[in-house]
């Protein structure tokens, strides 16, 4: 009998759009002869299941769906949302309650990723460096000397739990930091003021497959706006170079670093983090659990240059999800 699938996409963040995109690629691809696949929609005004444009609401009680007489429930979630509550630990928190397996890592692991603050803390003992920050919540005092003093211009200032480089602004002037901090604001109430680290960005995909940890080939990022933006993400203004054109050294100390933190952290599922390179020492920059997953996104280019399909990524993300319940 075939494995009934939901894969939950959309989400209650700024990313839901390009969450949709990629639920809709992992339902084109995911096997038919061997998975009942149902699309459900998570948005904040409600939770459906969409067949042909036709919508059936979620039980919340226990993530079922009533179509006519037939009451189905789900063998397991594809998760497939960027953002809140998809990638911040909520939902996973949901579906170990409902012990319904799905395919990204655990919560505890997906809070602390989302949580770019955090994440960098709870890495920088075990030597994974990271650029200057500095830390500001929504109602704290703005000091812009203090900032300028810590990380220097040009930064970057970032919403702290967001992602597709949404409420991020590159700050050159003192005088512009108050306006990339409401910018940043918007998106969330902590944020991370960081040093500009000028050197080479590399994405670097780090998942479970076939029961092991696998580094996938490196993506190297060209922008052709002042940095790696929304816009140059999904808007076509910047270029991606898989394998990197970076030395042999560079390489395998991204490559460990990536794979090293991932099992720091005790991962599963997908991963992409993004690095620059400071010499021949990559800086993290974040650590992404639910990446995108359309054709033209990093981590299905990167697995496809390590010779896996959308079909193979994305089953296999379903195989683990089983195995991890075993």
């Amino acid at each position: 009998m075939k494995k009934k699938i939901a894969i939950i996409m959309g989400g209650y963040s700024s990313e839901y759009e390009i969450s949709l995109k990629s639920g809709n690629v992992v339902y084109n691809h995911l096997d038919a002869d061997k998975f009942e696949v149902f699309r459900i929609h998570i948005l904040k005004t409600k939770w459906v299941y969409l067949d042909d444009e036709r919508e059936y609401p979620i039980n919340r009680n226990d993530f079922s769906v009533q179509i006519g007489n037939q009451n189905i429930k789900f063998d397991c979630v594809f998760n497939a949302i960027h953002g809140t509550p998809g990638e911040d630990g909520l939902l996973q928190a949901y579906f170990e309650l409902l012990n319904i397996p799905q395919t990204s890592c655990d919560y505890y692991q997906s809070a602390l990723t989302f949580n770019k603050r955090d994440l960098l803390s709870v890495l920088e003992p075990y030597g994974i460096p990271s650029a200057k920050s500095y830390y500001l919540n929504l109602g704290d005092h703005i000091d812009e000397d203090a900032i300028v003093s810590k990380v220097g211009l040009p930064c970057f200032v970032k919403a702290n739990k967001a992602g597709s480089s949404f409420g991020i602004s590159k700050v050159y002037d003192k005088k512009d930091l108050k306006s990339a901090i409401e910018n940043a604001y918007t998106e969330d109430d902590e944020i991370i003021i960081e040093a500009f680290l000028d050197g080479t960005e590399v994405s670097v995909g780090v998942i479970t497959y076939e029961g092991q940890t696998k580094v996938l080939p490196i993506t190297e990022i060209l922008t052709e706006n002042d940095f790696f933006d929304y816009e140059a993400k999904y808007s076509g203004k910047s270029t991606e170079i898989t394998p990197a054109r970076i030395s042999e050294v560079q390489a395998k100390n991204v490559s460990e670093m990536a794979k090293k933190a991932y099992d720091i952290l005790k991962m599963t599922g997908y991963s992409r983090s993004e690095f620059i390179f400071i010499g021949d020492i990559p800086y993290m920059l974040e650590m992404n659990t639910t990446p995108g997953l359309t054709e033209q996104s990093l981590l299905p280019q990167q697995a496809e240059k390590a010779g896996i399909s959308l079909v193979q990524l994305f089953e296999s993300a379903i195989t683990e999800a089983f195995a991890k319940k075993v």
